[in-house]
């Protein structure tokens, strides 16, 4: 049976500091209706503007993760994003007064337990997840970073985290179904190193940081001066120092809880890719930043499968949208280079096209004399062009620019192109065009049949 959308049956309000900002914020959860999604509404903003909790939207990832849209921002969402996805919660409106999330105990119970007060209720749509078919991956070698996924029939998440540190040495940390998140990640607490502390705060972060969320791990002894100088700066109550290990201990729940808390906030990052998933991941020193670069790779499949849908459907008898007259004042190709006959279809972010393939084409009389096969790069080309096409096709004078490929990666051959093919060539954008940089999924099919697909990247430059 399909699992059905949820939402929370009622409001509910919390409150409390940021942990970066010390601000104090109310946050209010709101039920909200089928295929809405998760998004944060800024109450004390004019216009109260809204922001989608999407990947997308991520502006900043430096010691927490920060969504914005406009000018609008949202600081710290890893938490309460995270308590949304372990409870398994698709549609809610979350208002909030201030710049940031509260940070309340450091981890995602405050908010487990806000959803749990009012209800979790079923709604009519069913659930949409996006399935891991083959491993996605991302690495950060310098730093010993990496982060992938496998095909599974559940979600379920490996962490291991290594800081070079005497105290917490090598961890790991397990979430074998969902369906544990609230017991075994919620309560985790986040943490910090003493040797941070001075530097966070006179770097304008941590002023709502505190004793009561967070776990401060102490690696060499330090005197109880320097502890009750610390404390005094932070404005916070003096300590008894320790020589190493954890300062306040006795609120750790796990022997494991730094790993415990860096599962936690990889959900709340990976939440931001809009859908549930189910699939197995696998981390290697998570952080934010490379969460958030991990998150970006699957929400762009996401994207993908979404645009490839159907293959295309040609009408012979219909007029072109560009013939080949117009076709030469938009592309600098000439034969016997120019890959496109025709296109029959175009709009703001997608473009199909047609390319006959004749025996009269040069490159058959060498690839190959006996057997002639388009070559794989000639495909590529014809795409490449097709999409020149629907970028060049924005500007106001397209003549004066051209479309310079950066990247042509995930390229896969399905079939060969031979004479008398003619190829059916789509591209959509896979994002907006930013600063001049294009990105497209691009595919060529012979009648209803994958010939070949991938993704490009590109540059539009003015001309000289």
């Amino acid at each position: 049976m399909a699992e059905k959308q949820k939402t929370i049956a009622k409001g509910i309000q919390i409150e409390g500091e940021g942990l970066h900002t010390g601000n104090y914020a109310h946050i209010t959860f709101k039920p909200a209706p089928e295929n809405y999604g998760i998004k944060f509404k800024r109450t004390d903003l004019p216009d109260q503007p809204i922001v989608e909790a999407l990947i997308e939207n991520v502006v900043d990832t430096a010691r927490s993760t920060t969504i914005g849209k406009n000018g609008a921002r949202i600081i710290t969402v890893e938490h309460v994003m995270a308590a949304a996805y372990g409870m398994g919660i698709d549609n809610l409106l979350i208002e909030i007064d201030n710049i940031e999330v509260p940070i309340l105990t450091g981890n995602a119970t405050p908010f487990v337990n806000a959803f749990k007060e009012v209800g979790i209720v079923e709604q009519n749509a069913n659930k949409e997840f996006f399935i891991i078919k083959e491993s996605i991956h991302y690495a950060d070698k310098d730093k010993g970073i990496e982060l992938m996924t496998f095909p599974d029939d559940e979600f379920s998440v490996n962490v291991m985290i290594d800081y070079d540190s005497t105290v917490l040495g090598h961890q790991y940390a397990t979430l074998e179904k969902l369906e544990e998140f609230e017991k075994e990640i919620s309560s985790a607490k986040t943490f910090v190193f003493l040797r941070e502390l001075e530097f966070l705060l006179d770097n304008n972060l941590i002023k709502g940081g505190s004793l009561d969320n967070a776990l401060v791990i102490i690696e060499k002894g330090v005197s109880q001066e320097e502890l009750d100088r610390l404390a005094d700066k932070f404005k916070k109550p003096r300590v008894k120092t320790i020589d190493q290990g954890i300062l306040n201990e006795k609120d750790c729940i796990f022997n494991n809880e730094p790993a415990r808390h860096k599962l936690l906030d990889l959900i709340g990052d990976f939440a931001l890719i809009g859908m549930p998933v189910k699939g197995k991941i696998l981390a290697t020193r998570p952080g934010h930043a490379s969460n958030v670069e991990f998150a970006k790779k699957i929400r762009q499949e996401i994207k993908k499968r979404k645009i490839k849908g159907d293959p295309p459907v040609i009408d012979a008898n219909e007029t072109p949208v560009m013939d080949i007259n117009k076709i030469k004042t938009l592309l600098p190709h000439r034969p016997p280079f120019l890959l496109v006959d025709k296109v029959i279809e175009m709009s703001e972010n997608k473009i199909i096209g047609l390319k006959n393939v004749t025996m009269n084409e040069p490159f058959f009389v060498g690839h190959f004399p006996d057997e002639p096969v388009m070559p794989g790069v000639l495909i590529i080309e014809s795409l490449a062009q097709t999409g020149g096409i629907l970028v060049l096709s924005g500007e106001e004078e397209p003549e004066k620019f051209s479309t310079y490929f950066l990247k042509i990666e995930k390229v896969k051959f399905k079939r060969k192109v031979v004479p008398g093919d003619t190829l059916i060539l789509r591209c959509q954008y896979l994002s907006p065009i930013k600063r001049g940089i294009v990105t497209m999924h691009a595919e060529a099919f012979v009648g209803s049949e994958l010939a070949c697909e991938g993704d490009m990247t590109a540059q539009v430059v003015k001309n000289k």
